[in-house]
This record gives structure tokens, C-alpha cells and sequence, in this order.
């Protein structure tokens, strides 16, 4: 152990001369540390060292798509919206805004906003049920990774030694569900993982726009996200410089928690950090237990002091580069202050992103709007005059609502306006009627009622429904929203639903009385109206209250009356993003919430000239919701300025020209389970599926036209390590300046596994006036057509043509051609090479789960004749024997069958059986004769009882006895044997 005796000879401290190298700079802090010093640095938290004036440090600042948690600032359109605009130059400009302000704020608050900033999300957008949808990008890896590398280069700044913030992407791996998120495996088979899960990630390390990442709270493979091998295999390989991986919060304690992976959080700290994680996020702003922790795990000789140097000198390169340790005057970004906090250019740029995020889905002639025409807007609707934030959201400066957008552009007089929702009143069965003009934290109570509905605003409640039997009560008397206390005691001070638990949301239960009882989902409790007249969320269904709902305005009618009465109407549905589908909650399915789309209807009867305007977080079914809607707009939640772009995108003054990132299906029973990640089997996102969406990946309008022509390849042909350029003329052949994404498609025609049916490879989006016309060039690159070749462990350029294809969407091509690759073609499997399980071809009843607690994959059959197949096997002249290394979790018999042709009713090669005495890591490798296999075969090792588990397999030419051999006997050996 390092003493303080021994540090105070060293000599003048180099660490802070910004002439010498960094690494030498790094060393000679880390030298000048104690023991405790240094595990200080591996906690969030990090402690200030006064002795050597080094100040404290933190991680994670929130910046998603603007400063977030500390106070007003920006507030930009949700990441999804970002993406909408495909501009990877306005996406950069904004990351760079918000970089500013995060140092801005940093300059007038250092302890409450750190300069590691936890953002980009780059999960890719795999299923619209994912509860963080709006967090992310696109349901397409690659677009992902582009916009991230946008986003994150702005974050980062654009000077060539100091950083303006260190962006952190989120979240490593396979994490697109949040039912069960800490105790649930995304099963990703090695296609899956290289083709799908690993390029947003690789895409802006590579590129050195993020410096750090963030594992996530799932199991990959059975195995905790972080203690996943891929950390240091795959994410440090992409990254030229020492990345910084963070645990998310309590990630690191679910390991022996949750998770049970290790026995103590002793040994969980430890492995987490033996496996690359960093920073530790635990326990807040209290360090001592993740320092007690990992000295214990010194102490007991399961962490060694070389992996606390190689995390501590991890965290201190970040904070080098961001300039920390050096003179102020040398960094740039140290001299931005406050004053650049929501700034008149953030403003316009805000604006700028909400207009490019629009998307207009559908439109026969009614957009865009004519000002000299129209007399009257009726705006309605639950957002119509109203924006929300989301859970990783700033707050917000000021808001320009829809309803306010449109009366600053058309005049007030011109714009009615309703909210849509249903005002009631609650009765009990004894006669009263809740009360809503309760103060400021005093409980809700029912007070006598004789007045009936007359008895007016205090005692009216609106009613917003949210989705999925959700609803939100606002008190009419005050504005404000009914919650549950801690205690279950409701009052109506809050601002509306939100927090990290939302307990403004009810559900209305109705009786065969004609009544209905009210239950608190946060508590899961029903409300009753106690002996002193109190209202309380703390009762099991019998002892409930009933109340009868008195409808005092029809929120329907009466839209559809205000509709009735003007030229058009312009009506405003959407997601709250604090209920249902959010951080910690997955949506059940993807409709619109029955009261808005009952709205829509009502609203569409009453005047035909509705504009449909959704803002959501994400995706929804709307094929009954929309029939008959002559103009449908989306865009995600919009940020501060969304009401006045969206008023310009109405009336004509911007022409829309957004593009959607995901796939709008027709229905939920489209999409797989939440919880199948493997979206090649699943014929999964628009990459795989072969329905009719709604609306397709890429697909957006604009109020004029565009033509395609003269589709051209610099070469018909492409060698496995070269490009041909695409080359298209784009011309505007409508009345109004416009944006067009032109978007580059390939399709693969002979492969040796499964092809997307289309997969995104290039795009563009350029602006174009009336009549103007031009070329667009995009390269094409055949390393970029890769494939993951499971037969040899790498990516492989297949010898096939492709067809290429431009158009606006991914099922609306225009042109299209095909160019040569001349690639490899894929020899067929070799059986007498270590063959792993988890490069298997196709598969059913089985999943992938942890060979060993370090590394490795197995496949571990869940039912009776499960099976993986292995395709195109080239067995020769027969092989001898066929030796494989089984294990159960639970001690019993491990018995295969291998087959040829057919899992069910091919021919039978070889039977394995091994009793296993127990354990998932308690390998035992098993030799048994193999008859009949001759020639190129599909092979298929079928599983006759569910927990069998098998790792590898290996043919020989030889024809041994049956042999039974126990793991120790071939740890060396080429059929490898892994110890947990």
C-alpha cells in the first residue's frame, strides 16, 4: 500500500503541466494517490483530494436532448424527433448547444452539473412497445450510430485536445425492455449481436465522438450487461484511447441482488470492475460503500491493484481531456458562463429542429392550410394547448403551445379552442360529492351535496386519458392534478403526472351498479372515503368506495361542436410521456387511448377538413383511428418552440419535410414478443418484415414533389474492399421549395444465410427550390455489406449481386440497379474444427445462456426436442466420432440426439448421454461413435430433455469406444473446458 510519507518525495507534480504527454501526466497523478484515493475515483461520486488541490468530480449529467434535472435550459425535441429530421449537421449543431449550456451551468454550479454527460441513447429502436422509445434514434442500427455520432461530436466539441463535455452512450447491450429489465436475458446470437446490437455502438467510437458508455441493467446471454465480455472485446477494440464505461444506477449492486451472479456485492463490485466497468453508480452522492466494497475486495484478493490503476487511469483521461488540470486560459470551453443558457440562437435553433422533425404522414390536398381563406381554426384536443416533458427532459424556459403557435400566426380571433376531456363530478352512495378546490397540500374530501351538477368548479374534475386504462384527474377549482401521498392520502397539488414513481394515474373500474371504484396504480390500491371524509388510496377491492361519475361536459361533443362551427379543425392527440411507456414501463400494445381516438372520430364526423396532428413518443396503430383523415402529421414531444413550427408546417410557411426512423405497423400482433430479440428469425423492423405497414421506415411527405432520374453506379462491380459511388438527379417538380431525404437501399440475392429484405446503406437530405434539380452522390462501401459468418467467427463480403435501390422510403423505391460484389463465397462447415453452439443456423425450443460466469455462450434447450441446426456440413467420408461438452443446471441426465436432414425425422448419427452432476459451468465432454454421415448434410442436434445444456462439438476421424471424460481431463486441450 501506497503511504502519504512515501508520495510527499516525489518530485513537482508533472500532472499538471498541459506540455507533457498525457499518459505521463496520468502516471504521475495515479503515482501521487493512495490506495483509497484511487478506489474514491471509481464511484460516481468522486472525492475531492485537498492535499493535492484536486477538486471533486462527478458523472452523469443528463443531456438527451437538452440539459436536464438542474434547472430551465433548452429544451429540444426527443431524440426520436432528432432523428426525424435526418440532419446530421442540425442534430450536430444541437449536440453543440447543449454541450454549451451543460458547461454554462457547469461554470455557475461545478457540484451540480459534471461534464460527463450520459447521452447519446443509441440502443436501436427494435420494438415501439419499448417503454424509452423517445430516448433513442431509429429502429435501424446504422442510421443510429450516424445520428449519434452527429449528436455526440457536438457534445464533445470540435477542438483537438479538450473536450466541451464527454459523451456517454447508453446503454450496453441488448436493453430495449423494461419489464423486468434487471432480471431478463436478450438472447442475441452472434448474427444478431454483430449485424443489429453492436454497430450503434461502434459507429461513434470509431468515429471518437463518445469517450464513454454506460452498461445496462438486463442479462445478455444470461449474463449481467455488466460483466459482459464484449466490454473490453469489443467496445474498447472500436476505441482508439482509454473509454471510461460507467454502471448505470444500481446496476453494479444487482449483480449479487437481482441478478444473483455473485454471492456478495464484495465479489459483484469486483467482477464488475475485473470486467471493465469504471465508475460505479450506486447509492447517490455516498461513496463509502462502493470504497468499503472494493477494499474488501482487495483484502480478499478478488480485485488486484492493477485493476483499480487500470479504471482510475480511465476516469482520469476523461478528466483530462476535459481540461480539469490545466491552465483555465488554455481550454476554450472553460470560458462559457451562464449566459449562453437558453440564448436567443438555442431559441431558433429549438425552432429549427421542431420544424425539420415534423413528419406529414398523409395529406390529400388539405395541407397545407390557406391563411386567406380561413375564417375560423378550431384547435382541440388533450395537447392541443399544452406541451409535456419527458423523464430525462430539461424545464422547460417557456412553452408554445399548438393552440398558442397558431393564434400568434393567424391572430387569436381566428382560433377556437377545446380541451376535449370529460369534466365530471364524483358522488359517493351517502350523498356527497368529492370536493377539488382543496389548498395547497390539503387532502381531498367529500363534502354534502345538494346542488347537484350546479354546484360547480368545486367539484369538477377532468378526466385525461393516457392509455391502457390509465387516466389523470385535474381539479377544475385549481388546475392542478389529484396524487397519492406516500401514505395513500390524495390531494391535488401537483402539476400532473411525473416523477420516478407517477402517482397521479387511476384507473376507473366500473360496477354492476352503474358505479365505478378508483384505484391508484403507483399503490395499487383502491380508493375509500374514510369516517373523517377523506379520500384515500389505501383499500383492497371490498372496501372501496363507489362513485357515481356525473358527467358534467361531454369533452367529445363538445369538440365536435367546435369543430362543427369552423373551416378546419386541427385536433391533437398523443402520448403523456410520463404515463405509460417510459422508463420502467413497457406499453401493452400500440393503440391510440380510446378516449382520444373516439375524439378523432367525433371530430372527423363533424367536419370533414380535420387535421390529424399526433405528438408521441413513439409509434401507434391507427388503420380504424385514422380512416377517413384527410391529413395526418407526427412528430415527437418538440420541445419549448413546437406550437410555432408546427403552426408554420400548417399554414405553409415551412414545408414539411421529416422522415420517420421506425416502422408504424398495423397492429401489435405484427411485432414479436417484447422479449425476442432476434430480429432475423422474428422477421422483425422493417430490415425483415414482410407485411404492408401503416406507415413505412422512411416515409415521409412534402407539399411539393419530387422526381428521380438517372440512377447511376461509378461501377458495375465492386471488389470485397472497394465502393462504388451512387449517383441520382433529384429534381423539385412541384410549386414550393421543399427538403427531400433521398435514401440508398441494398438487398443481398444470394447468401448463405437469411438477408434483410432491404437495409438502409446511405442518405442525403437536400433542399431544393421550385424547379431546381441536382445530383446526389452517395457512397456505397462492400465492407459495409458484410455479413457475420458463424462458420468462421468473422465478417465475410459475400460474392452475390445486390440490388440498389433510392427512393423516400424503405418500401417505395424509385430507381433501382444491381451491382456485382465479388466477394467469398462461404465454404461448407468443417465438423472436425471446434464447432461452438452458439453458431448454429436456425434454431427452435432453445436459448443462449452463459458458459461460464467470465466468458463464453452456450445453448440450453427449454423444452423437450429442442434443437439447432447446423447447415451445409461437409462430413467427408464419415466420421468416426463426434465429441461434445454437455452440462445441466441441475444434476440429471444430459442426452442429445444428432440427426441428419431433419430435426424430427432425419436420419440418426449419434446419441449422446452423460449424467451431469449439476451445476450450468460443470461441464463434461462426451465422445460417442457417429454411422451414416457422408457428403454435405444439415445437421441438427436435437435436445431430448429441457436444461440439457451444450457448448461445443467436434468431429474426429477416428472411431473411439464411448468415452465419458470428466471437464479437468481436457482443460488444455483444443476442446476447451471453462472453469466459471
Amino acid at each position: 500500500m501506497t503511504e502519504l510519507s512515501e508520495l510527499s518525495e516525489r518530485p513537482p507534480e508533472l500532472f499538471r503541466d498541459p506540455d507533457e504527454p498525457l499518459p505521463a501526466r496520468i502516471d504521475d497523478l495515479l503515482g501521487r494517490l493512495t490506495v483509497a484515493e484511487k478506489l474514491a475515483l471509481l464511484h460516481q461520486y468522486q472525492a475531492a483530494v485537498p492535499r493535492l488541490g484536486i477538486g471533486s468530480f462527478r458523472t452523469g449529467t443528463e443531456a438527451l436532448h437538452g440539459l436536464a434535472w438542474l434547472g430551465p435550459a433548452t429544451v429540444f425535441p426527443q431524440a426520436l424527433g432528432l432523428a426525424s429530421t435526418w440532419n446530421t449537421g442540425l442534430v450536430e449543431r444541437i449536440g453543440a448547444a447543449v454541450g454549451a449550456e451543460v458547461r454554462g451551468f457547469h461554470h455557475k454550479d461545478p457540484d451540480r452539473a459534471g461534464l460527463n454527460v450520459w447521452a447519446p441513447v443509441v440502443n436501436p429502436l427494435r420494438d415501439p412497445r419499448w417503454g424509452r422509445n423517445e430516448e433513442g434514434y431509429a429502429e435501424d442500427p446504422w442510421l443510429t450510430g450516424v445520428v449519434a455520432t452527429a449528436y455526440a461530436t457536438g457534445l464533445r466539441g470540435d477542438h483537438p485536445r479538450y473536450l466541451c463535455t464527454a459523451p456517454t452512450l447508453k446503454h450496453f447491450l441488448g436493453y430495449n425492455n423494461e419489464t423486468e429489465r434487471d432480471t431478463t436475458s436478450s438472447t442475441l446470437g452472434p448474427r444478431v449481436l454483430h449485424e443489429y446490437e453492436l454497430p450503434a455502438f461502434r459507429i461513434p467510437l470509431a468515429a471518437g465522438a463518445a469517450v464513454a458508455v454506460m452498461a445496462s441493467y438486463n442479462l445478455v446471454n444470461n449474463r449481467p450487461a455488466h460483466l459482459s465480455p464484449l466490454i473490453n472485446d469489443e467496445l474498447r477494440a472500436a476505441f482508439a484511447g482509454d473509454l471510461l464505461v460507467v454502471g448505470d444506477a444500481g446496476g453494479v449492486s444487482n449483480i449479487a441482488g437481482s441478478q444473483h451472479y455473485r454471492p456478495d456485492d464484495v465479489a459483484g463490485f469486483a467482477a464488475a470492475v475485473r470486467a471493465g466497468v469504471d465508475s460505479v453508480t450506486e447509492h447517490d452522492s455516498d461513496a463509502a460503500r462502493t470504497v468499503g466494497l472494493l477494499a474488501d475486495a482487495l483484502d480478499r484478493g478478488e480485485l488486484r491493484m492493477s485493476d483499480v490503476d487500470t479504471a482510475a487511469r480511465r476516469v482520469l483521461s476523461v478528466r483530462f481531456r476535459l481540461g480539469e488540470f490545466d491552465p483555465p486560459e488554455r481550454n476554450p470551453y472553460a470560458a462559457i458562463t451562464a449566459e449562453v443558457i437558453n440564448c436567443a440562437a438555442h431559441q431558433d435553433l429549438a425552432r429549427e429542429a421542431a420544424r425539420q422533425s415534423i413528419v406529414l404522414l398523409r395529406n390529400d390536398g388539405l395541407l397545407p392550410l390557406s391563411r386567406d381563406r380561413l375564417r375560423r381554426v378550431a384547435v382541440l384536443g388533450p395537447l392541443a394547448d399544452t406541451l409535456h416533458v419527458d423523464w430525462y427532459s430539461g424545464t422547460l424556459p417557456y412553452a408554445v403551445t399548438p393552440r398558442a403557435g397558431l393564434s400568434d400566426l393567424l391572430g387569436a380571433g381566428s382560433v377556437t379552442f377545446h380541451e376535449s376531456v370529460d369534466r365530471v363530478a364524483l358522488r359517493t352512495p351517502a350523498g356527497h360529492v368529492v370536493a377539488s378546490d382543496r389548498g395547497e397540500g390539503e387532502p381531498l374530501v367529500v363534502v354534502p351535496d345538494g346542488a347537484g351538477a350546479a354546484a360547480g368548479a368545486a367539484t369538477w374534475f377532468d378526466v385525461f386519458d393516457w392509455g391502457e386504462d390509465a387516466v389523470v384527474l385535474r381539479a377544475v377549482a385549481n388546475g392542478r392534478h389529484v396524487g397519492a401521498e406516500d401514505n395513500g392520502t390524495l390531494v391535488n397539488d401537483r402539476t400532473g403526472p411525473g416523477g420516478w414513481i407517477v402517482r397521479e394515474t387511476f384507473a376507473l373500474t366500473g360496477t354492476d351498479g352503474g358505479r365505478a371504484l378508483l384505484r391508484n396504480l403507483a399503490r395499487d390500491r383502491y380508493v375509500r372515503v374514510d369516517a373523517e371524509g377523506i379520500l384515500r388510496a389505501d383499500a383492497l377491492l371490498d372496501d372501496a368506495t363507489p362513485f357515481t361519475v356525473e358527467l358534467v361536459v361531454d369533452g367529445r361533443a363538445a369538440a365536435a361542436a367546435t369543430a362543427r362551427e369552423a373551416d378546419v379543425a386541427v385536433v391533437v392527440v398523443g402520448n403523456h410521456p410520463m404515463v405509460n411507456g417510459r422508463e420502467t414501463q413497457d406499453r401493452a400494445d400500440l393503440a391510440l387511448p380510446a378516449d382520444q381516438a373516439a375524439l378523432v372520430r367525433a371530430v372527423l364526423d363533424a367536419n370533414p377538413n380535420t387535421v390529424l396532428v399526433i405528438s408521441s413518443s413513439y409509434p401507434y396503430s391507427l388503420d380504424a383511428v385514422a380512416a377517413g383523415a384527410p391529413a395526418i402529421l407526427w412528430s415527437a414531444h418538440g420541445g419549448q418552440e413546437y406550437g410555432a413550427a408546427l403552426a408554420e408546417v400548417l399554414v405553409g410557411a415551412v414545408n414539411p419535410g421529416g422522415r420517420l426512423t421506425q416502422t408504424w405497423y398495423r397492429s401489435a400482433a405484427d411485432l414479436p414478443d417484447l422479449l425476442d430479440y432476434d430480429i432475423i428469425a422474428a422477421d422483425a423492423t422493417y430490415q425483415y418484415f414482410r407485411g404492408a405497414p401503416l406507415f413505412a421506415f422512411g416515409h415521409g411527405l412534402s407539399y411539393t414533389t419530387f422526381e428521380y432520374s438517372s440512377l447511376t453506379l461509378s461501377s458495375r462491380s465492386m471488389a470485397p474492399d472497394g465502393a462504388v459511388t451512387v449517383s441520382v438527379e433529384v429534381t423539385n417538380t412541384g410549386d414550393r421549395a421543399g427538403s427531400e431525404v433521398v435514401q440508398v437501399y441494398t438487398r443481398q440475392f444470394r447468401s448463405r444465410v437469411k438477408q434483410p429484405l432491404r437495409r438502409l446503406r446511405a442518405f442525403r437530405r437536400v433542399a431544393l427550390s421550385p424547379g431546381e434539380r441536382c445530383v446526389v452522390e452517395l457512397p456505397l462501401r462492400a465492407a459495409d455489406l458484410a455479413i457475420w459468418d458463424v462458420t468462421r467467427g468473422a465478417r465475410h463480403v459475400e460474392q452475390s449481386p445486390h440490388q440498389v435501390f433510392v427512393g423516400g422510403s424503405a418500401t417505395e423505391p424509385r430507381l433501382s440497379t444491381s451491382v456485382l460484389v465479388d466477394g467469398t463465397v462461404i465454404p461448407p462447415r468443417d465438423p472436425t474444427r471446434v464447432t461452438r453452439a452458439v453458431d448454429h443456423d436456425d434454431y427452435a425450443g432453445v436459448t443462449l445462456v452463459d458458459a461460464a460466469t467470465s466468458a463464453g455462450d452456450a445453448v440450453a434447450a427449454t423444452e423437450p426436442g429442442g434443437w439447432i441446426a447446423f447447415h451445409d456440413t461437409d462430413f467427408g467420408s464419415d466420421p468416426g466420432s463426434c465429441r461434445l461438452a454437455l452440462a445441466r443446471t441441475h444434476a440429471g441426465t444430459a442426452a442429445v440426439t444428432l440427426r441428419l436432414d431433419d430435426p424430427l425425422g432425419g436420419p440418426v448419427i449419434a446419441t449422446a448421454t452423460v449424467t451431469c452432476v449439476g451445476g450450468p459451468y460443470e461441464w463434461s465432454a462426451v465422445s460417442v461413435p457417429v454411422l451414416g454421415a457422408l457428403g454435405r448434410r444439415d445437421l441438427y442436434v436435437v435436445f431430448e430433455e429441457p436444461d440439457t445444456r451444450l457448448r461445443e462439438l467436434m468431429f474426429t476421424v477416428d472411431s473411439p469406444p464411448f468415452t465419458v471424460d470428466s471437464p479437468a481431463d481436457h482443460a488444455d486441450g483444443p476442446f476447451t473446458v471453462d472453469t466459471p
